[in-house]
């Protein structure tokens, strides 16, 4: 059961590591998910646009990409990686504080490696819906 915290080609530090992964693991606890492996990977847009355009054949910038290694029904475990510079953006963009949209991504990853999709409206209005409550939990 580990969550881990890295960073790729910019210098940045969760400001409370111990705090979120605690914070996550009770959202995968709430939704009757169990864990196994978390690495979370905060990098820049180039790095992660390199990895979309190799991985998943899109030349667009996105704020996370989530990759699953576990099997259906198995503890989640996974790789996301998540774009500081798309994370700021956002931030600025919604009229939210870094950390609440950093929050909303970090969970939002979870989400997926739970099942959840959000390619279509209601299913984005159920992942939203998600992500709110959780951050909700933040303490």
């Amino acid at each position: 059961m580990a969550i881990r915290f890295f960073s790729e080609e910019i210098p940045f530090k969760l400001a409370h590591p111990r705090k979120t992964s605690a914070w996550i693991k009770q959202a995968i606890t709430k939704e009757n998910g169990q864990l196994d492996e978390l690495n979370y990977i905060f990098c820049s847009d180039q790095y992660l646009l390199s990895i979309n355009q190799q991985y998943l054949n899109h030349n667009t910038l996105t704020d996370i990409i989530t990759f699953g290694h576990s099997e259906k029904g198995a503890p989640i475990s996974g790789d996301i990686y998540i774009s500081i510079e798309r994370v700021e953006e956002n931030s600025k963009y919604f009229k939210i504080s870094f950390e609440e949209e950093l929050h909303r991504v970090i969970i939002h990853g979870v989400l997926h490696l739970l099942g959840y999709k959000d390619k279509k409206s209601s299913d984005k209005a159920l992942m939203r819906k998600k992500e709110e409550a959780y951050l909700s939990l933040r303490k």
